[in-house]
């Protein structure tokens, strides 16, 4: 399912040429046909714990997801590649 736009959204799989990982939160603010008639992208703004924005990113629409009820999210230290 494809998550509305300014909704939050979890990374699904890591993303390392974004320097991403999978169960990282972050805010879906558009999205993107492939220009090749590929996987449509989406762009995502990635803010930290305390609400500030750190940057926007765009990654595959199959590597994000709807939050759940059931999922609780963590904090890890930014990699130093962002």
């Amino acid at each position: 399912m494809k998550p509305e736009l300014y909704t939050r959204i979890v990374l699904t799989c890591d993303v390392p040429a974004e320097g991403l990982h999978r169960g990282d939160l972050a805010w879906v603010v558009d999205y993107l046909p492939h220009p090749a008639q590929g996987e449509e992208g989406a762009i995502i703004e990635i803010f930290n714990v305390l609400g500030e924005s750190l940057r926007v990113a765009i990654v595959p629409i199959s590597a994000i997801a709807p939050v759940q009820a059931d999922q609780v999210p963590t904090v890890r230290e930014l990699a130093a590649a962002l």
